[in-house]
């Protein structure tokens, strides 16, 4: 019987069928034929602490016994505000005020409608573009779409897109001679657009050191101070997507923190409730929020969700921040287990421009196609990753592993193993 369901970046003509999933336990994922499998991209990049933790589990179930659910506007509930107050110590000191949503697109979309309504609300009504970065993905609802990159994502849709002008993202990897020339025509070209039009731009918009579904594509720290310098030089908005950067990805709470650098925009899911629920955090500066406080009506936010900071998911955040407090080390010591892989990859004629940030490990398979999220070695990882117990899903001839932090260092040395058999197989 065919499935009623429609899953999603699939063509399901030609997909394969999906694999059912009976159950997940910490790393592992018990399929409905009785195999498992190790999560080794943490199910799209969320479940930081594994699947099915019980201190989230708990806390979801406590507080399901007092209060499910609430509208927002008008009213609030302590787990919001825990959260909030939570939060924003481990934020870095530029972004005070918590507003939410309920998923990484929507984190965008508040973040670009907030920069754009700032300058509105401060007489500045030429401030109507933004600047974002060649290879950017911030999500698949029109405005995020038309912040990113264009790419196979946004394609069909490329009509109904606002302009934003893209700039050349300085990628780097392990041994690259050439990325202090990158990173320097990357500043050249946002230096020239602000010059040129000193009124023009609402915001730029970055994936701060990782850029994801672009292809695992990382930038120095040393990138984002500079960025942000010339950012504040010109008078506009730094907004950061840190929706799968954030919560310990690159080795430190928050790429901000890593590279020491202060957006005026920050936006947060994923990790946010431990892969549990639905949520999302747009934070922002004093300075945007007093804009909006006002007498005046057409100044107000008009924004809102009717699953907005939902208790439900407000308390998964909060247990997972506990989590995440009690064991930094997690997320900290896999960054030394990755480099130490990184080093045996480099003489490894299959991969080229092997790269570590954090948690993520990245490479890209040598096939002699053309690059990028079409080329057809992706499939071919993906069938034999699932016959040596792993879930991996390379984006395209991208292979990467982002695991949960809960992973033993026996079992990563065994991803280790299992991707180099994979690589010696296809090649």
């Amino acid at each position: 019987m065919t499935s009623p369901v429609w899953h999603p970046f699939t063509q399901m003509k030609t997909a394969p069928e999906p694999l059912k999933v009976r159950s997940g336990k910490g790393l592992w994922l018990e399929l409905e034929d009785g195999r498992e499998v190790m999560d080794l991209i943490s199910s799209w990049w969320v479940n930081i602490h594994g699947h099915s933790h019980p201190d989230i589990a708990k806390a979801i179930y406590d507080q399901a016994q007092t209060l499910e659910h609430v509208i927002f506007a008008g009213f609030t509930h302590d787990p919001a505000e825990q959260l909030a107050r939570r939060l924003i110590p481990h934020l870095p000191d530029s972004v005070d005020k918590i507003f939410y949503s309920d998923n990484g697109s929507t984190a965008v979309e508040v973040a670009l409608k907030m920069a754009w309504q700032y300058w509105k609300n401060m007489g500045e009504d030429g401030r109507k573009g933004f600047i974002a970065f060649e290879g950017s993905y911030h999500g698949d609802t029109m405005g995020a779409m038309s912040a990113g990159s264009r790419s196979i994502f946004s394609e069909v849709f490329n009509e109904l897109m606002f302009d934003v002008q893209y700039v050349p993202y300085p990628a780097t990897f392990t041994g690259d001679e050439d990325v202090e020339q990158k990173e320097t025509e990357s500043l050249q070209a946002i230096s020239k657009l602000m010059h040129d039009n000193p009124a023009r731009y609402a915001g730029l918009i970055i994936e701060p050191l990782v850029q994801g579904s672009g292809g695992m594509r990382m930038c120095r720290p040393e990138f984002l101070q500079k960025l942000s310098k010339l950012v504040r030089e010109h008078q506009t908005l730094l907004i950061y997507d840190e929706v799968m950067t954030g919560f310990g990805r690159t080795g430190d709470w928050f790429a901000s923190n890593k590279s020491q650098t202060k957006p005026d925009l920050m936006c947060l899911s994923k990790g946010l409730t431990g892969g549990f629920l639905p949520l999302s955090v747009t934070a922002c500066s004093d300075e945007i929020y007093q804009s909006f406080y006002s007498d005046d009506p057409m100044k107000t936010l008009y924004h809102g969700h009717s699953y907005t900071a939902n208790p439900l998911g407000c308390a998964a955040a909060l247990a997972s921040l506990t989590l995440m407090e009690n064991n930094s080390g997690g997320f900290q010591e896999m960054y030394k287990q990755h480099e130490s892989f990184a080093c045996r990859l480099l003489s490894n004629p299959a991969v080229s421009r092997v790269r570590v940030c954090g948690t993520i490990m990245a490479m890209d398979i040598v096939t002699g196609d053309e690059e990028g999220y079409l080329n057809k070695v992706a499939g071919k990882v993906k069938e034999l990753a699932i016959k040596k117990q792993m879930l991996l899903r390379p984006l395209g001839n991208t292979l990467y592993l982002m695991p949960p932090y809960c992973i033993t260092g026996k079992e990563l040395h065994e991803a280790y193993t299992g991707i180099e058999e994979i690589l010696a197989e296809i090649a």
